[in-house]
């Protein structure tokens, strides 16, 4: 039996979290919606007027894979993750968190320099995440940090599209891939986010490579990697490069195929206040079903049930007894 049910490698990144206004986006020229990198000073300088207007609400150890490896740890997964952080107090903040979720990591290797990465996340009073990241000593990440002996005692690896942005990282993710796949493995990818799509596909497409057995998107990146509007044409498109998909629909719930079957599953009514995380939340629980013995569908509403009770607090992740609460509904 494998060790861990699911292995990791993403950007880590101390989320900081603040509730911003529509006019403050505007004045201070920030795209809504979506994640854009950016330079420590500027980053430093959207921080100030943040925590002067706003004050932080919350901080987190984060990143996309973060996020879903916690939340499957919080379910009952074993986990591995791989990442990479400075020496610096954020860095052992990063790490102490990983670690009071339960989930084990490459920790002998953060011992550089370097500034760990931060997400600046800004969530107005339409639910609606926009994110300023700046990677520090994540975007260094490299195959220095994978750890293939955990890799190969594991059911799944995950890898974050986020990581198409740097080089080393984008190669560490294929070389993890190809080591999955001689190993029988499975791999799962997330496109992460609409801009790593528009500005990064050849990059998603050589981390896809030969395809993988279950991607993550919603359904604006999946619109958005397709080049289609309907969600039948979409998901032709994505079978030719993954044999199984997720598309998260937002409050319409999601849309599976099962490598047969494609299914619909209805969303769950709920008060969204913060959708950041939400398709990590989706992820995390849809690999616990997966590799706890439900099927595509249980997976699927487990997932969708998970997600919309993300969206209702604020925060990327829900506090480990909620996760509790939710298997209980299964």
């Amino acid at each position: 039996m494998p060790k861990f049910d699911l292995y990791a490698i993403g950007n880590a990144l101390v989320d900081e979290e603040f509730g911003v206004t529509d006019q403050f986006l505007s004045q201070s020229n920030i795209d809504k919606g979506v994640m854009t990198l950016v330079e420590e000073a500027y980053q430093e300088k959207v921080l100030g007027s943040l925590q002067s207007t706003f004050g932080l609400k919350k901080r987190a150890s984060g990143g996309s894979a973060a996020n879903t490896i916690i939340a499957a740890s919080y379910f009952g997964s074993n986990c591995f993750y791989s990442c990479k952080v400075g020496n610096d107090e954020a860095g052992k903040f990063y790490l102490s968190d990983l670690n009071d979720a339960g989930v084990s990591s490459n920790e002998s290797n953060h011992n550089d320099s370097g500034k760990t990465g931060r997400c600046v996340v800004m969530v107005t009073p339409d639910a609606e995440r926009t994110m300023h990241s700046c990677l520090g000593i994540s975007q260094t990440i490299s195959e220095k940090e994978l750890n293939l002996e955990a890799l190969k005692n594991s059911q799944y690896l995950y890898l974050e599209g986020y990581l198409v942005t740097s080089d080393s990282a984008r190669q560490a993710a294929i070389a993890a891939k190809k080591v999955a796949e001689q190993q029988g493995i499975k791999t799962a990818l997330t496109f992460s986010d609409p801009g790593m799509v528009e500005f990064f596909k050849d990059g998603l497409t050589e981390m896809l490579s030969t395809g993988v057995d279950l991607l993550f998107c919603n359904e604006e990146e999946a619109k958005t990697w397709s080049g289609k509007q309907t969600l039948e044409d979409i998901a032709t498109e994505l079978k030719k490069v993954a044999k199984t998909f997720a598309i998260t629909l937002g409050a319409q719930g999601s849309l599976i195929f099962d490598g047969t079957q494609t299914h619909k599953i209805e969303g769950v009514p709920t008060k969204a206040i913060d959708t950041n995380g939400a398709g990590d939340m989706y992820a995390g629980a849809f690999i616990y079903g997966l590799t706890h013995g439900y099927s595509y569908v249980e997976a699927g509403r487990l997932a969708t049930r998970a997600s919309s009770e993300t969206v209702s607090h604020f925060g990327p992740r829900l506090p480990e007894q909620a996760h509790k609460e939710l298997l209980k509904q299964s």
